[in-house]
């Protein structure tokens, strides 16, 4: 049964740095794409960013030049590397995987039940 597990959350100053991991057990990542996405208290769930089976990454704009997602298909994990962290970056951060070759913010209202495969969240506090 494949299963996402996303770690690495915290609390952390503005302009601080953390580093998501989701590990992505018995996934084959040359056929699954995946992504970040978040939940604040009382907000949608937005996404962040993807990295498609052929590596091409993909990032909202509030985040670009910011975070950093990539894989490695040898230790099974997805990571989100972010930088330069804001109070607004609070929230709690998905990690998810779809056969999709990408899927992004439109994925979650255009297309049901996609992206099909979550992993629990993990909490991301950002002071000020």
């Amino acid at each position: 049964e494949v299963q996402l597990q996303a770690s690495g959350g915290g609390l952390v100053q503005a302009g601080g740095s953390l580093r998501l991991s989701c590990n992505a057990s018995r996934f084959s990542f040359a056929e699954y794409s995946f992504g970040w996405f978040r939940q604040a208290p009382g907000k949608e769930r937005e996404w962040i960013s993807c990295i498609g089976a052929d590596d091409t990454t993909y990032y909202t704009d509030f985040v670009k030049d910011r975070f950093t997602v990539s894989s490695d298909g040898a230790r099974n994990t997805v990571y989100l590397q972010m930088n330069s962290l804001k109070p607004e970056d609070t929230a709690v951060y998905y990690c998810a995987a779809d056969s999709l070759k990408a899927f992004g913010a439109a994925t979650l209202t255009t297309t049901p039940n996609r992206p099909r495969y979550w992993g629990q969240g993990t909490q991301v506090t950002v002071s000020s």
